[in-house]
Parts: structure tokens; sequence; C-alpha cells
């Protein structure tokens, strides 16, 4: 046995990290709930006030599928004129026709989704991955045309609900085909919670192999605790754009009883603690969360926000 001191271990983490906020969007739609428009207002204003400068607001889909959306134009049209051009504002986009409403809201950044999964991706949006792809077509050449942002967000990249494991083949396929459409960004979904930090390590060392990791976000759920460590490994890797919901809004339909999206509290509280700048002010984040959780009559996920809670 060596009696010489352990040598610490070395690596770099960024500086400083995007977070993409979609409790707005990803959170709000899973809800039975329908909120008034001033409340999504309110509430997208709060998570403003703390700093967060990127948010998925809303997504142009058919209001008799999700009708928790269907105000989208009139919410664009009224964060639009109190914020002007000082925030991002994406939304999801499905279809061309989902393109064509966001043009007409000049909105100036979509994001498209796919999967790895043909099941998951069957269930989601009843179309193969090679369907989904001839959907994007048409979006994209719009995009272009009105200089607007695209960017990709790829499902089930760790595991899916149905077929189990996933192929980083096929995840590669997707990443190339988003990239080859003009996507300037892509963000990787555990859509169920089942990554490790082995894997996502696994994961990230083969992507490096053919692509740029500055271009990839992580967008992990927390299903089984494993949000944050994640994360930590993807921070190893250069990742420095994240995905999380404020007060972890939003749950797994395919995981009953489990946390959904990372919450941004949890997020913001451990990148801070490790000097890694967010521009986020975490108690001003709290009350944006308690301020929806509580029109939404729900408890937060978020051990961060429950300990802010818990001090008041």
């Amino acid at each position: 046995m060596s009696s010489g001191t352990a040598r610490p271990v070395k690596f770099s983490l960024p500086r400083k990290v995007k977070i993409i906020e979609v409790g707005p969007r990803d959170g709000l739609q899973n809800e039975s709930l329908l909120l008034s428009s001033e409340d999504k207002f309110n509430y997208i204003s709060l998570l403003v006030a703390a700093g967060l400068k990127n948010i998925e607001v809303t997504s142009f889909v058919r209001p008799d599928r999700v009708p928790q959306m269907a105000d989208a134009a009139y919410l664009l049209a009224k964060l639009q004129s109190a914020f002007g051009n000082s925030i991002n504002l994406p939304v999801l986009i499905p279809n061309a026709k989902g393109m064509q409403a966001a043009i007409a809201s000049k909105v100036s950044e979509v994001a498209i989704f796919t999967a790895t999964s043909e099941s998951f991706n069957r269930h989601n949006i009843n179309a193969s991955i090679d369907e989904s792809f001839t959907r994007f077509i048409p979006i994209t050449q719009l995009a272009k045309k009105h200089r607007c942002k695209v960017r990709g967000y790829i499902s089930t990249v760790f595991g899916c609900p149905y077929e189990g494991k996933t192929k980083i083949s096929t995840l590669k396929k997707v990443i190339k085909k988003l990239f080859t459409l003009g996507a300037y960004e892509i963000s990787l979904g555990d859509t169920i919670g089942v990554a490790t930090p082995m894997e996502v390590n696994k994961l990230l060392n083969e992507l490096k192999l053919n692509f740029d990791l500055a271009k990839f976000a992580m967008h992990f759920h927390d299903s089984r605790g494993q949000a944050l460590a994640n994360v930590f490994v993807s921070l190893q890797h250069g990742i420095s754009k994240f995905d999380s919901s404020s007060g972890g809004l939003g749950g797994c339909p395919y995981a009953p009883g489990a946390p959904g999206n990372l919450a941004t509290e949890d997020l913001v509280f451990m990148l801070e603690s490790s000097k890694i700048n967010t521009g986020v002010d975490l108690n001003k984040l709290a009350v944006a969360s308690r301020f929806i959780l509580n029109k939404l009559g729900k408890a937060t996920t978020s051990k961060c926000l429950a300990t802010i809670n818990a001090k008041k």
C-alpha cells in the first residue's frame, strides 16, 4: 500500500452556463389545469426578473390536442411587447402549419423534435423517425427564409419506455440529419430519466469523435435522482447548455409518480456553488416557482426550492 498523499483529480469546467428554461412550455403542457394567459405572462415575467434569458414559452400546436397552449399567439405578442429583444423566447413547432403561425408571430427561434426510438416517435407524434424529418423540411425552409433559428430536440437518447435501450448509431444518424437541415443546437433528452453518469460519459466520449460538443445541450429528467450527477459529468466534457424547469415543473408520463424535468433551482444552486456563472438569482427564481406552483396547487419536486421555502 502507498502511504503517499493522493493527487487531486484535475478537470476543467465551463465558467458560464446557458440555462434554457422550459417550465412555461414543457412543464405547463403536461398539466390538466388550464391557466389563464395572464398567469402565464406573470410567471414568465418573474422568470425574466430572476435573470433567465432563454425561456421556451409555448408551442404552436392544435388547441384541441394541447389546450394548455391554445393562447400561443396572444401570449407571445404580450411578452414581445413587454420585453422586446431583451430575452430569447423560443417556441416548439410540430409541423409547417405551426411554423407559419410562428412566423406570423415574429418568432426568432423555434424547436423541432424527434427521437431515437421508432416506437416512441409513433406514440408521441404518430410518425416514424424518417417521417418526422419529412415534416421538418418545410419548417426549416421557412425558418431559413425568415432568418429564424432552429433548435433540435432528440428524445429517448438514453432509453425508451417501449424499446428499452436505444442505439448510439441511430442517435448519430438523427444528429447528422438535424445539423444538415440547419439546426444550430441540439438538445439530447433523457426522456424517462434512466441515464447514469457512466452512461453520459460513454455517450459524450462517443459523440465527440464525430461532432462538436459545443453544439449540444443536455435535457435530463430526475426520475431516479441522477440528473445533477449527469449534469456534472456533462460539464466535465465542456457541455455548457442545459434545459431545466423551475420548481421541477412537468411530470414524466412514462414514469408515473416520479419527478420529471430537472428543477432549475437545483441546477442553479449546484452550478453557482461550483463557481459557474448562470446569471440567475436563486431567491427571485424561487418567487417565480412558488407563484406557478401555487396556481397549479402542486408541491415542488426541487430539493433546493423546498429548502428555501422551509426558511421562509
